[in-house]
């Protein structure tokens, strides 16, 4: 084990990287203090919505994050809403089911129809209700396809969807970061 004192003089420890066996962090010893985890994850979202501006252009900011949305056929984005199936898992029975979701700039809200036709609502969330979204990578809820798997919470429940590709799943959580509003610290520029 490698000693921390300088021996043989000169030079000091800051001269040369500490490597991952070094022992300048040992757990046992009674010095060592690590900072508590958080109880709770804090969301990403809190730091990522865009304010309502008056030229923001929703497309031309989800391609400036670097997405190529000409390249995904499951996704169509506008200047002020994006549109797409994604499949939800039901609250109620635990089953997926594919739903055709509208996220609306305008509205100020995500909606999701049984279908393309976006005739009755079958429900969604306004911007000021979503907290976090997320990739779920803890694997919450038995999926089909888990890498595709992504949540949207809001205050009264949580959205388990899943995209049809990779890059629709990248997208969809873009746009929808780009509406989250729930923390209410953020409003008022704290």
């Amino acid at each position: 084990m490698r000693q921390r004192d300088n021996e043989g003089g000169g030079g000091g420890d800051d001269a040369r990287p500490l490597s991952e066996a070094s022992s300048c962090c040992d757990p046992t010893d009674p010095a060592v203090r690590f900072r508590e985890k958080a109880r709770t994850q804090r969301p990403l979202t809190r730091y990522l919505p865009v304010r309502s501006e008056q030229n923001f252009d929703l497309k031309q900011h989800i391609e400036s994050a670097g997405h190529q949305i000409e390249l995904c056929p499951y996704i169509h984005v506008t200047s002020t809403a994006c549109r797409g199936y994604l499949h939800k898992l039901g609250s109620k029975f635990r089953t997926w089911q594919k739903r055709w979701f509208v996220f609306d700039r305008s509205k100020r809200a995500l909606v999701y129809y049984s279908d393309k036709s976006e005739g009755k609502p079958r429900g969604g969330a306004y911007f000021q209700a979503i907290e976090e979204v997320y990739v779920d990578h803890l694997h919450s809820v038995k999926s089909p396809n888990p890498k595709l798997t992504f949540c949207v919470k809001t205050y009264e429940r949580t959205f388990h969807l899943m995209a049809p590709s990779p890059e629709a799943m990248r997208i969809w959580i873009d746009i929808i970061f780009t509406g989250a509003e729930g923390y209410r610290e953020f409003q008022g520029g704290t």
